[in-house]
């Protein structure tokens, strides 16, 4: 078990979920906002992504990024901030002609899906570890040569990744990494449990995965939906961090809509309510070994 729980919150996401919950947030003020909260219900760590303030879809614009972290940062929170990377691998495929591309997609390359990270300079950035299925017709595309890349460019940067884990097949990908020396120790793990194309949500593919761990390694997990409290006391009770947060799940209980603050509130009293303590920003920072962030 973990006596002292790391809690991040994943404040927004990408996915269509902007209309389905009042407290989604969408613009970058709605999103620092958010994050602000969060942070002030105990996650040491919010991860960001931003979306397009006037759809509500899901976006990579580093403006977006700048000006949600720069209210962040002027606010006085002292979070760590964990910016997404995952944005510009999206493809699309016609069912009848899989050559043409539907209007979802937004495929980049490397450098391109960088260019925040770049500027931002945040401590910790996700990299998603390989491509997956997503919905019917939707291929998120990471290949080996784009996380060579991506693990190269961040440790430059003196980023930490946060390596996503899907699958037992992402696990491999991302152990090539470590073993490759692309990412600095100690590494960090996040396995994401209950997304469509990837493993459940259950007890055993938890600790599957955390069984294919290097030793020296942080980790930890979530679920998506209903399984996102349960995941919270799995993951505690197998050694690792949490997550929750709107990307994840939208509610609080049944028909009952939450705010992030809420679900890091119910993950700071499932901690607490089995005898772990919630670590705060400084001491994550230096379980983490994270280089502080830049000034933009």
């Amino acid at each position: 078990m973990n006596h002292d729980v790391i809690i991040t919150c994943a404040v927004t996401g990408a996915g269509d979920t902007a209309g389905r919950s009042p407290h989604v947030p969408v613009t970058p003020g709605q999103i620092a906002a958010a994050a602000v909260d969060a942070a002030k219900a105990g996650a040491a760590i919010v991860h960001i992504h931003v979306r397009d303030p006037q759809t509500g879809k899901g976006g990579r614009d580093p403006a977006h990024f700048r000006e949600a972290v720069k209210i962040i940062r002027a606010s006085g929170t002292d979070v760590v901030l964990n910016l997404t990377a995952g944005m510009g691998g999206q493809l699309q495929l016609n069912n009848l002609d899989p050559m043409i591309h539907g209007p979802e997609t937004d495929l980049v390359a490397s450098d391109v899906r960088f260019h925040h990270i770049e500027e931002l300079r945040p401590e910790i950035c996700t990299i998603d570890c390989g491509s997956m299925n997503f919905g019917e017709d939707t291929v998120v595309v990471n290949r080996p040569a784009d996380l060579r890349w991506m693990a190269t460019r961040a440790r430059q940067l003196g980023v930490k990744p946060e390596l996503e884990i899907f699958d037992m097949g992402q696990m491999v990908n991302a152990l090539n990494l470590v073993n490759a020396g692309l990412i600095e120790s100690p590494p960090m793990f996040q396995i994401c449990l209950g997304i469509a194309g990837g493993a459940p949500a259950t007890p055993e593919s938890m600790m599957a995965l955390r069984n294919m761990l290097p030793p020296h390694a942080h980790w930890a997990a979530f679920g998506i939906s209903r399984a996102e409290f349960p995941m919270v006391a799995q993951a505690i009770l197998l050694g690792g961090h949490v997550r929750v947060g709107l990307e994840d799940n939208l509610y609080l209980g049944k028909g009952q809509f939450a705010t992030n603050s809420d679900l890091v509130r119910k993950a700071v009293a499932i901690t607490e309510s089995l005898g772990a303590r919630v670590v705060g920003p400084a001491e994550t920072r230096e379980r983490l070994k994270l280089n502080a962030h830049k000034p933009i």
